[in-house]
């Protein structure tokens, strides 16, 4: 079953890296969205979240805030589990 996985990010952003990173390893199909190339992109992810930093997240619209290898694994596994 296909995943919904959106990655927001930033250029300079170290942990950014980290996150696409480990998704990238584990061949996990993820969209990134770079936020510096699209401010109102941003502007919607803050209204959404309440979060002004990246990265953020969004699996299958479950929000993971940095770099939560764990988080992540657990939002993933579970929509196998039910």
């Amino acid at each position: 079953m296909k995943q919904d996985i959106t990655l927001y990010t930033s250029t300079m952003c170290p942990v950014c890296g980290m996150v696409r990173s480990f998704l990238t390893n584990m061949d996990i199909e993820f969209k990134e969205v770079n936020v510096d190339l699209n401010p109102i992109v941003m502007i919607k992810l803050i209204g959404k979240t309440r979060r002004f930093s990246v990265p953020q997240t969004s699996i299958n619209g479950e929000w993971i805030f940095g770099f939560d290898p764990v988080r992540m694994f657990e939002v993933l596994n579970a929509k196998y589990s039910s």
